[in-house]
């Protein structure tokens, strides 16, 4: 209500509680100019009264909740379901135009608001996160792979003559697929083993550019967060070729904002090299429903063409999503996170990674196995599965399909000699970012929004089943601990589940 209103309320209730009522709706008013003076994410969080009382606000300014509104058009905001309208808050032109969705809609003030802050308020939080000098962002209704698929577009037209594009390998499909959509031939660079690390090697990269020419290779296509024993790139190392030669650089971040390592590296790989955008996933890293991404840079004028190669408006869920999640948390509660998530396995086992690192190696020594030694990675872990690698790959299969039926969801087993197609492309032993690892081993992670009780479950549980294991007759099932996805699959699943696989009570707990 405005000052009229007030007024006119004292003529029906004490002017002394109107009075009241007034400052306290002036309080939330207050957080809400703020944020829109500053553009960045408040420092304490916003209580639910706060954020809904904004997202009204935003609403009334479209055009569908114009109160003598007549619409006309194709595209009016009509939403024939009331618990639709409700979800999305009534704001329902989505976000952008036709021809760059970071673009203003003159029916949607209110939702062009909300996309121009969101970005800005995400921003703050990956400066926040250890990218100071990162110039822009936007967040796409689209997950990561096809956001870098985005980017590869883009540079199309900066080189036309391009066709490849230099990936130093990590055993993710969509990653893979992102470049082959663009309609570009990935050249596969091999990893090196370091100690137990995966790591890149930097003088084939140099060695690729040489014998292809580097007009002809798009980007470096390079990852940061990955599955351990591989590490993140070297970056700075990665970056400083880019700049050398004088080719793109695009940063696959996946869920490497809530890791001050991955940040770092983007840093210095921007401040010592060349590295264009960077692209991370909102769900893995803000803790909101799949499907979106967010695309940051160190040059406004790229950044722009790339949003402007998005074709059509766009869906405002996930833009709206993350706004609110922060304003939730606020930039001390999202602060926390970060900090109870991440941590050294070399020191004390406050936080949760270390806590994961130390209940893994113990439970590894339990077993005659051990922990791989990975520092370079600050997300994930492996623990080795030599002594069930003697009894062949169907052990280790079984062990994924045991964990899975067990509810322990994201952990993988990772078998030696296993060879999967993609788009084409025969990658040697798959899942292990390498031909030719030594040795099988369980991947497990410590990522956003773990709980203690989360991994003294998951220990639990993987300690009975390696028990298990070393007792029964292994039977192969599902390969590395993830749902079932083919026929056979799921006959092989079911007996095991009828069969020496079934859950027991006590392992529900």
């Amino acid at each position: 209500m405005n000052g009229d209103s007030f007024s006119a309320g004292e003529q029906i209730v004490s002017p002394a509680y109107i009075r009241q009522g007034r400052e306290a709706r002036r309080g939330h008013e207050q957080l809400i100019r703020v944020l829109l003076e500053k553009g960045k994410c408040p420092q304490d969080a916003w209580d639910e009264s706060t954020i809904e009382l904004f997202l009204h606000e935003l609403a009334v300014m479209d055009s569908n909740n114009f109160l003598g509104n007549c619409g006309v058009g194709e595209r009016e905001g009509r939403v024939a379901c009331g618990m639709v309208s409700r979800r999305h808050y009534r704001l329902i032109h989505g976000i952008g135009r036709s021809g760059d969705i970071s673009a203003v809609q003159p029916k949607a003030a209110g939702s062009s608001l909300l996309n121009k802050l969101t970005n800005s308020v995400v921003l703050d939080i990956l400066r926040t996160a250890g990218v100071r000098t990162a110039t822009g962002c936007f967040v796409v209704p689209m997950a990561t792979g096809m956001s870098l698929t985005l980017c590869f577009l883009t540079l199309r037209h900066k080189r036309p003559k391009a066709k490849y594009i230099l990936w130093p390998r990590i055993d993710q499909k969509s990653c893979f697929k992102s470049m082959i959509t663009a309609g570009f031939e990935p050249v596969v660079i091999e990893n090196v083993l370091e100690g137990d690390e995966l790591r890149t090697d930097l003088n084939a990269v140099k060695s690729r550019i040489l014998e292809l020419g580097a007009e002809n290779i798009l980007c470096v296509h390079s990852t940061t967060s990955c599955f351990a024993p591989r590490v993140p790139d070297r970056l700075e190392g990665l970056a400083e070729i880019c700049a050398k030669y004088d080719i793109p650089h695009i940063v696959n971040n996946a869920y490497g904002v809530q890791s001050s390592k991955c940040m770092h590296l983007i840093q210095q790989g921007a401040r010592r090299g060349r590295i264009d955008a960077f692209v991370q996933s909102l769900d893995k890293n803000f803790m909101v429903p799949v499907g979106g991404a967010v695309v940051a840079g160190f040059d406004d004028s790229f950044l722009e063409e790339i949003s402007k190669m998005y074709p059509g408006r766009a869906s405002a869920s996930p833009s709206l999503d993350v706004l609110i999640t922060l304003l939730s948390l606020g930039a001390s509660g999202y602060k926390n996170l970060l900090t109870e998530r991440k941590a050294s396995i070399y020191h004390a086992c406050k936080e949760l990674f270390a806590y994961l690192a130390n209940e893994l190696k113990t439970l590894a020594a339990k077993h005659n196995e051990r922990l791989l030694d990975t520092p370079q990675n600050p997300i994930s872990l492996a623990m080795s599965l030599k002594n069930m690698n003697d009894k062949g790959t169907s052990a280790i299969t079984q062990l994924g399909s045991m964990l899975f039926t067990r509810q322990v969801s994201g952990a993988r087993v990772v078998p030696l000699g296993t060879s999967q197609t993609v788009s084409g492309h025969v990658f040697k032993g798959f899942m292990s970012h390498s031909n030719d690892y030594p040795c099988a081993y369980l991947n497990a992670a410590s990522a956003i929004g773990i709980k203690k009780q989360d991994i003294d479950l998951f220990i639990k549980r993987l300690d009975k089943c390696l028990r298990q294991c070393r007792k029964e007759k292994p039977v192969e099932v599902v390969a590395s601990g993830a749902p079932p996805t083919t026929d056979e699959e799921i006959t092989e699943l079911t007996k095991d589940l009828t069969a020496s696989l079934h859950v027991e009570a006590e392992d529900l707990d």
